[in-house]
Formats: C-alpha cells, sequence, structure tokens
C-alpha cells in the first residue's frame, strides 16, 4: 500500500514527521510479529527541499508531487502560522490533490490540514474536523463544509480528518490500524507513549467566547454574559439589552456566535469552572455554586457533554495543584 505524505511549504513539522514515521513504524512491527511488511511511505512535495516552521527545518522530499501518478493514500499536514498565506503558498498543491484523489486515493488531513482539503472542494457538502480554536474560522471561511465541533475524527466515504494538534495521532493510529491491524496499531501508540482511543477534543477546548462576527450589539450581549454568569441570567433580559423580542433575538444571536444563548451561558460557566478545577483546590459542590449552578445533576450533565469529562475526572486530570485529602 502506498502512503504519500505531503510536505507543505512552511508545513509544522510536528505534523508533516508523525504519518511518515508512524507508517514506518508498523513495518517494523509488522515484520517483528512475522507478517509482511505492506507500507510504501513517502514524502512528496512541490519542491525537492521543503522547508517548515519557520525554517528551523527542511524536509528532503522522495519526489514531487507532481510526480505522483497515484497512491492509496494521500496525508495533507497542516501548515504553520498565517493560515492564508499557507494556503496561497501550497495552492499549486490542490489540483494534484484532486486528480489523486479522482484516481481512487483516500485522503487524509491532520488537524489544520482541513484548510488544504477544504480548497480542493472535496468536502463540499461533507463534514470535516480541524482543530477546536479556528471552527469559526473554518464555517466562515468554507460554509458549504460541516465541521464538526470537538470530534477527533471525522470519516466521509475515504475521506478522513482529524482535531487540533496531538489529536492527529489519533487518525494516524486509525488508519494504520484500518490498513493493517489492531494489535500493530495498539504496538505503536505504546512506541509512542499515545492513548489509542481518545475520541474527543472538547477536553482540550479553550473557549475564546466567539466574538469574531461584527455585531456589536450582540457582543454586548456576551460581554454582560461573561460578566454576570454566576448569576441567574433570564434570556428576556438579554433580548431586552438589544432590544429585540426573544425569538428575533435568539435567531440574531446563533447566526452569530453558532450557540444558543442558553448554549453561550453554560459554555461561559463550564469555562469558568474548568478554570477552577485546574488552579484551585475547591471541590465540585463549591465550584458548581461559584459558576452559577444548584442543580449537581445539571451541572454534571452539562460538564460531560461540554468537556467529554465528569467534573471530577476533570479536577483529577487537570488539577495544577495539590488535593487536599
Amino acid at each position: 500500500m502506498r502512503v504519500t505524505v505531503f510536505a507543505p511549504e512552511k508545513g509544522v513539522i510536528e505534523a508533516v514527521t508523525p504519518p511518515y514515521r508512524a507508517f514506518k513504524a508498523a513495518n517494523d512491527f509488522l515484520i517483528a510479529l512475522g507478517k509482511d511488511a505492506i507500507f510504501e511511505v513517502e514524502y512528496a512535495g512541490l519542491t525537492p527541499f521543503v522547508p517548515a516552521n519557520d525554517g528551523e527545518y527542511t524536509i528532503k522530499t522522495d519526489l514531487l508531487l507532481r510526480d505522483v501518478p497515484t497512491t492509496d493514500l494521500l496525508i495533507i499536514p497542516p501548515v504553520y502560522g498565517d493560515l492564508i498565506e499557507g494556503i496561497q503558498l501550497n495552492s499549486e498543491a490542490i489540483p494534484y490533490f484532486q486528480q489523486l484523489y479522482k484516481k481512487g486515493c483516500s485522503v487524509a488531513s491532520l488537524c489544520l490540514g482541513a484548510f488544504l482539503l477544504a480548497e480542493t472542494g472535496l468536502l463540499n457538502g461533507k463534514r470535516c474536523s480541524t482543530h477546536w480554536a479556528y471552527l469559526d474560522e473554518f464555517r466562515t471561511r468554507y460554509p458549504e463544509i460541516e465541521v464538526v465541533d470537538g470530534a477527533i475524527i471525522t470519516e466521509v466515504g475515504n475521506i478522513y480528518s482529524s482535531g487540533g494538534a496531538s489529536s492527529l495521532w489519533n487518525l494516524v493510529l486509525y488508519l494504520v490500524e484500518k490498513y493493517s491491524d489492531r494489535e500493530t496499531a495498539i504496538l505503536i501508540s505504546k512506541n509512542f507513549a499515545l492513548d489509542i482511543d481518545r475520541n474527543s477534543q472538547a477536553v482540550f477546548a479553550i473557549f475564546k467566547g466567539q466574538k469574531t462576527h461584527h455585531d456589536a450589539e450582540i457582543i454586548k450581549v456576551q460581554n454582560y454574559i461573561e460578566k454576570n454568569y454566576t448569576e441567574k441570567i433570564v434570556i428576556d433580559e438579554l433580548a431586552a439589552i438589544v432590544n429585540s423580542g426573544r425569538r428575533t433575538f435568539e435567531r440574531r444571536f446563533r447566526q452569530a456566535t453558532n450557540n444558543t444563548p442558553l448554549e453561550y451561558i453554560q459554555r461561559v460557566r463550564i469555562e469558568a469552572a474548568k478554570r477552577f478545577f485546574e488552579a484551585s483546590r475547591k471541590n465540585v459542590s463549591e465550584v458548581m455554586f461559584d459558576v452559577g449552578y444548584t442543580d449537581t445533576k445539571a451541572f454534571r450533565d452539562t460538564f460531560k457533554k461540554i468537556t467529554g469529562l465528569t467534573p471530577v475526572d476533570y479536577r483529577n486530570k487537570y488539577a495544577k495543584v495539590a488535593v487536599e485529602v
């Protein structure tokens, strides 16, 4: 099976090398298990020597992308730094991606590599994953694509995409398992100390307030929620801030933030709770009351829905200070 890792101009070295190393390691483990090596792994780029990050690294490609006649799996890592500049620097690659896909190859984007993949139009009308911090930017630039909030891996036909940063390893392991076997994927996960079955990046998401829109009055409402999340917040009162009826306000708020007002309040409160768990010795009940909840079940269910972990699990995993017994 031929695996082609595209080395983008100004690519992220930490994302370019993992799929190459993983499939090479898969061959080693397959041989150690008495099986045949099945992966032919290569770097392809627009030039023979591709600079990565800010020129800190140089990747020597095995061949130029234009010289790849066919491949079984094309992997597209993210670019480093300015996304628009990265897309422009790699625009020459887009037709080659399209051609290889039309010839039957599977395509996988890693993290922000979804932006390069989206430029091909192959994702139009489909779902994909990307880094949680760039969801709004992705939605704005590619409204015809459904980006899945929090997903580690999205698979639509023979197109794959991963969530942010180290989530790319989960997709790489998934692909190794898909094209070889579970045993090999587990050996790679142990070798690289990876969590093979993580299925959500929600726990890593830092809620940024979704203020990239240009509705000044909705931003005023967002600021109000963020200052008063510990209090009881009534939707009708929020609508009054912008002199609007409730239905019109809710529609306008969702259009601007991609959340309903209630969802936004919940996210602000849960983000505050995460901060408390990370940096204080407060127990779950104390944090619950501090962020405006009075119902333990409602707090627990909402926290788990947004982060993927229970409050106790999150506190135990991410607390920066020793927990008092």
